[in-house]
């Protein structure tokens, strides 16, 4: 029998769902673009979006994707040939270095696997080394969306403290903004990227990048800003198509407005407080069902686990087999186990993801962990009992 019939869970980690407040405010005709609600709408987005990253800086707006959020940040503080380097803890960290790369950004990496956070004490000694300080920053993810593998950002400003390094601190946040504590100005964070379909809980499509003074200086050197990237008229526009080099993303931003309503109705310390306590009963379950089998949380350690995804090694092809079943029998879409190949499992099949980012509550997250339970079972998973009544009992000490 099939039981998926009714709404659609989809549990990625991003997009992520779309509250149907923002649903309703993008659901109408285009508004003028040259005048009136929009120019208003926009004023007050700004604000707001600094808010959400605890930050008086500077945030620019794209029309685009996390991708060319990370170009836009590159574009504004590089000239072909500097040095940087790159803090690589899964997929994305790497995508950003490869992408600094491919601009012509000499980019030396530090990789640190994919089921540990960023080493310290590595970091210090590679910009210890560098006496002539020709590194022009340094480039990490607060949270590597395909390993679910979470940094230390506030620690990575103290080492630049300690040893008086001038590199610019660049940090993605795609996947953890309005999900994972974060805190641009008291971290200290000179440059930082998101997008607008996790935690900010609006389709895909706006991409945003925040960058300090010390970073805007740095763009009076930059010899790879074109006309589209350069973050300057974004943010001393002197006419309302500079904020996106040319027509708005209108229906995008009537969405933004409507979710940064809810950011702001439930704010933002309650916000990273439901997300680790939803996070926390998803690990509590994931390692019931691994006391007798093979599921396992990819990162052993809680404290630098995220908050917004959850990584999980089931073994052999069991993770394709459960995202397959439970898509098709309960309605539910899990994510794919995303740059996680190794040798003996080249096409991730061992793996799979749990998105737990932006409006997701206790009953979704009950519903969706039922449902691979359910799904361990149809199969014949190996796998330990009572991890439901563990993630119940977490939540309801929360």
């Amino acid at each position: 029998m099939n039981l998926s019939r009714g709404s659609h869970y989809l549990a990625i980690p991003g997009p992520s769902v779309m509250p149907e407040a923002v649903l309703r405010a993008m659901h109408r005709p285009a508004p003028n673009i040259y005048t009136g609600e929009l120019h208003d709408i926009v004023d007050t987005i700004i604000p707001d979006l600094k808010q959400v990253a605890k930050t008086d800086q500077n945030v620019a707006l794209y029309i685009c994707n996390g991708h060319g959020a990370w170009e836009a940040a590159l574009s504004n503080v590089f000239r072909r040939g500097d040095k940087a380097l790159g803090l690589v803890t899964g997929r994305f960290g790497e995508g950003w270095s490869a992408t600094a790369e491919r601009l012509g950004v000499e980019v030396a990496r530090l990789d640190f696997g994919r089921r540990a956070a960023v080493d310290l004490d590595a970091v210090a000694a590679a910009l210890d080394a560098d006496r002539d300080h020709e590194i022009r920053a340094v480039m990490t993810v607060q949270v590597d969306t395909a390993t679910s593998v979470k940094n230390d950002i506030a620690g990575l400003r103290a080492v630049l403290d300690r040893l008086g390094h001038p590199a610019l601190l660049m940090v993605d946040c795609i996947a953890s903004l309005a999900v994972d504590e974060f805190h641009m100005d008291a971290w200290g964070v000179d440059v930082m990227v998101t997008a607008s379909q996790k935690g900010l809980m609006t389709p895909p499509g706006l991409g945003f990048v925040y960058f300090s003074q010390k970073a805007d200086a740095a763009r009076e050197r930059s010899d790879l800003a074109t006309a589209y990237w350069d973050w300057r008229p974004r943010v001393r526009a002197e006419a309302f198509y500079q904020y996106f080099n040319g027509t708005a993303p209108t229906h995008h931003l009537y969405g933004l407005r409507a979710a940064l309503d809810l950011i702001r109705e439930e704010g933002m310390e309650q916000i990273w407080a439901r997300h680790a306590a939803l996070a926390r009963a998803i690990w509590a379950a994931v390692d019931a069902w691994g006391a007798a089998g093979p599921l396992e949380l990819n990162v052993p350690e809680p404290g630098i686990r995220s908050h917004a995804v959850t990584t999980v090694r089931a073994g052999g092809g069991a993770g394709t087999r459960l995202r397959d079943w439970v898509s098709v029998n309960a309605g539910l879409t899990l994510g794919i186990g995303l740059g996680m190949a190794s040798p003996e499992d080249p096409a991730s099949d061992g793996v799979f993801r749990i998105g737990h980012m932006g409006y997701v509550n206790a009953q979704m997250v009950m519903g969706a962990l039922g449902a691979i339970d359910t799904g361990l079972k149809a199969l014949g998973i190996p796998h330990g009992s009572g991890a439901l009544e563990e993630a119940a009992t977490v939540l309801a000490r929360a």
